[in-house]
């Protein structure tokens, strides 16, 4: 009787398991054709509602295209030009580049110029006292003198040969005389003039106070900005000494690194955009040297511009940034870079269709400047907003935009 009743209580707890495991199935799987069907209804309603976001149709007036700057142009065949970007420095015009030098040494008695100052051409720079100019000025002084005594001597002694009441030989020593006196006249003023003295200051030297045979005036050799400044009072300076560089400044070299890799496509004559920020303008210059060697350490060569400067704009030392054009590729379609918006990170075109302004994705490819290519979602002959596509993004964002204006 206890084993029957044992035998009823475990087939009693089989018959629990299998009725628990046939329930469990049934919740798990879908058993009519209708649950089917209706999540098959739900991925269509997901599709078409995917597809609805990505394109969206903006009705806008003519009064509204005109508030919100909206301009629309053609799709069609155009150039990409890849563009070449390249590092550089803006240095000094080393051909207006001057190094002022005294050309006699002495001591350093009056300092009238300072960095940074613009002086023009014949302006004073600096004071020297100098006892090799008063040596120079001396000489050529006591030339003078020696060269009139000769002279009148060969009046003289040719008078008194002419008259027959001298000799031959008085006559042609006196001629010898005032020939070495003149030679070195002409000597002593050759060394003035290479001092820097014109004739004009050599013909008043004679009526000079003795006090200015030792004053010499360092003055500026061309107009321009100075650079750099080693002289100070008190100083002897020799007469190889560099005292001042003067710059003019009006044009200005760009220096332009190029890699190794850049070198084949830069060459002399190509046109460049220079760019520094901090509010200058950019501008634009040709490239008139391609330097021949690489850099040691740098394994850079250099590209050169000569840039004018009239607005002062363009410092030495300022670093830049050089662009240039290296290749112009022929694209299918291309469109305005300004016509491209970014939504939800995908790529956006309003197109003008017959219904309104759509926002069509489209996949863009390469770009330069002005323009982008469009590798798909646009075809040629569409018409798209080329201007203001960044304010239809703003009002397509707005929801009482949507409900004023869209679908």
């Amino acid at each position: 009787m206890k084993s029957r009743k044992t035998f009823i209580v475990v087939a009693l707890v089989l018959i629990g398991i299998i009725v628990a495991i046939v329930v469990f199935k049934q919740f798990r799987t879908p058993s009519s054709p209708l649950a089917d069907g209706n999540k098959n209804q739900s991925l269509d309603e997901n599709k078409e509602h995917s597809e609805s976001d990505d394109k969206k149709v903006l009705h806008i007036s003519e009064v509204e295209m005109k508030e919100f700057g909206i301009e629309v142009g053609t799709a069609g065949p155009g150039k990409i030009e890849i563009q070449l970007s390249l590092p550089g420095e803006v240095v000094a015009n080393a051909d207006r580049l001057i190094h002022v030098v005294p050309r006699v040494s002495g001591v350093v008695r009056d300092v009238r110029k300072n960095l940074g100052d613009f002086v023009n051409i014949g302006e004073v720079l600096a004071v020297l006292e100098s006892r090799e100019l008063a040596d120079a000025k001396a000489s050529f002084l006591a030339a003078i003198e020696r060269e009139k005594l000769a002279r009148a001597n060969f009046n003289r002694e040719e008078d008194l040969w002419k008259k027959k009441i001298s000799a031959e030989q008085d006559y042609l020593e006196a001629k010898r005389a005032i020939a070495e006196a003149f030679i070195e006249l002409r000597s002593s003023e050759q060394k003035l003039h290479a001092i820097g003295f014109s004739d004009t200051y050599l013909a008043r030297l004679p009526d000079q106070p003795e006090i200015e045979y030792t004053k010499y005036v360092l003055t500026a050799p061309s107009s321009g900005t100075i650079l750099q400044k080693h002289i100070a009072r008190g100083e002897v300076l020799r007469e190889d000494s560099e005292a001042f560089v003067i710059a003019d400044l009006s044009s200005v070299w760009v220096n332009i690194s190029i890699y190794q890799r850049d070198m084949p496509l830069v060459r002399k004559g190509q046109e460049v955009i220079i760019s520094a920020g901090h509010e200058i303008p950019d501008t634009k210059g040709v490239i008139s040297y391609v330097g021949p060697l690489v850099g040691e350490q740098t394994r850079t060569g250099i590209a050169r511009v000569v840039l004018l400067n009239k607005g002062g704009h363009w410092r030495p030392g300022l670093f830049i940034t050089a662009s240039l054009t290296v290749k112009a590729t022929d694209v299918p379609i291309a469109v305005s870079k300004t016509a491209l918006q970014t939504m939800e990170d995908k790529t956006y075109i309003f197109v003008k269709t017959e219904e309104g302004f759509e926002s069509r994705p489209v996949t863009a490819g390469r770009t330069d400047e002005k323009q982008a290519e469009i590798i798909s979602g646009l075809t040629a002959g569409q018409q798209y907003v080329t201007s203001g596509a960044f304010a239809l993004k703003a009002q397509l964002s707005k929801s009482a935009f949507g409900d004023e204006h869209g679908h």
